[in-house]
């Protein structure tokens, strides 16, 4: 049975759990073509990537207000382009903003819809669910809440399980388990994002921040859509290293991590590290966040747990003297660690197993096997 799938993913996080979901599909339906909008790891999986994510990633309120013309620009192509391949399905990847419009397109066009990864409706915009309840054919899930949330409202999705346990499993099982660069000596992970604009503003403070830890090796996770030159001018005057494409292999031999507020911090709880969360952003995008977001954590530990967890920094919180106060309670306080730890270990329990990849794969052969 010969199909076609378009996907869409904007973001990295997106990249990796699309990618999964193709290459879970692929081995049972190797048949079924790929297209869609993306980044490497999906072109690398068998996606014809029209559009990279590079291309894609505009952060904030603010940021998405100056890039309007082009975000529309972007949403326009995106339809053409589906008009003209007419896939037999449409699988979109959390990028709310972008992929809701597209799934009001796809249905007029008759095409059927799987979203996965669940819009974050429970924290803002929760009247989006009339418009996923009447564009969207089946909703997959990814956080334990969110299916009786959708529930109450009338709505029924699957939930899956974390594809984090799916791409940390597989990851880990392919990549070399050591870190040259660190010199077998302790390390301190800093997370500073997956787009410019987060690098830019949280880097530095988190560069500052360890100034201090003595004896231990300090190591920049670079995010793959990002040149080693947005890095470089932050990394002037810091004894730090600048690892690409070895994020879990970091994490795995990481002490402790400065993460900025985002699908990171989950990654990083999943591999047990004690973690402070970051955020910073523009004074407008905050004021109008914390007039909008109704939720009491920024982070999805502590939104998974129901609890705080790990220690969020926000704002004018965010210093570098503050944040190296915490990051040295989290490497020298044990009692304080070893509390943190555990409740990581209960979090990686509160996500069930892996095979969220391949229970999304057998949803959507499902919506394929019923197309004429």
């Amino acid at each position: 049975m010969n199909r076609k799938v378009y996907i869409i993913a904007g973001e990295a996080s997106g990249d990796l759990h699309a990618a999964n979901l193709v290459k879970a599909l692929r081995r049972e339906h190797p048949q079924v073509e790929w297209r869609g909008w993306g980044g490497d790891r999906m072109a690398a999986a068998g996606v014809q990537v029209e559009k990279h994510i590079r291309e894609l990633a505009f952060m904030g309120f603010a940021e998405v207000l100056l890039n309007l013309r082009t975000i529309l620009g972007n949403i326009a192509a995106c339809k053409s382009d589906i008009a003209a391949w007419r896939p037999d399905a449409l699988v979109l990847v959390d990028y709310p903003g972008f992929n809701l419009r597209i799934a009001t397109y796809a249905r007029s066009l008759g095409i059927p819809v799987l979203y996965y990864i669940s819009p974050q409706v429970w924290a803002w915009k929760a009247g989006r669910v009339k418009r996923i309840r009447r564009d969207v054919t089946e909703m997959c899930v990814i956080l334990p809440f969110e299916r009786p949330w959708y529930a109450e409202r009338g709505m029924d999705v699957t939930f899956v399980g974390h594809p984090l346990l799916d791409a940390v499993a597989e990851e880990t099982a392919h990549a070399p388990a050591d870190l040259p660069q660190a010199d077998g000596g302790p390390l301190i992970a800093l997370l500073p994002g997956s787009r410019r604009q987060e690098v830019e503003r949280m880097l530095p403070v988190m560069l500052e921040a360890t100034k201090g830890m003595a004896g231990h090796r300090r190591m920049v996770a670079a995010a793959p859509a990002l040149d080693d030159a947005v890095y470089a001018p932050f990394l002037k005057g810091y004894d730090a290293v600048l690892v690409r494409d070895r994020t879990y292999a970091l994490l795995r031999q990481a002490q402790a991590a400065l993460v900025t507020s985002g699908t990171a911090t989950l990654e990083t709880a999943l591999f047990g590290v004690p973690q402070v969360v970051c955020y910073g952003g523009s004074a407008v995008n905050v004021w109008l966040a914390r007039r909008l977001v109704k939720v009491p954590f920024i982070s999805l530990v502590n939104l998974i747990m129901g609890r705080e967890v790990v220690r969020e920094m926000i704002q004018q919180d965010l210093t570098p003297k503050a944040l190296g106060a915490e990051l040295d309670r989290l490497l020298h306080d044990g009692p304080y660690r070893t509390a943190m730890q555990a409740d990581l270990a209960l979090l990686r329990e509160k996500l069930g197993g892996p095979g969220a990849s391949a229970r999304t794969a057998a949803r959507l052969w499902k919506i394929l096997e019923q197309r004429p």
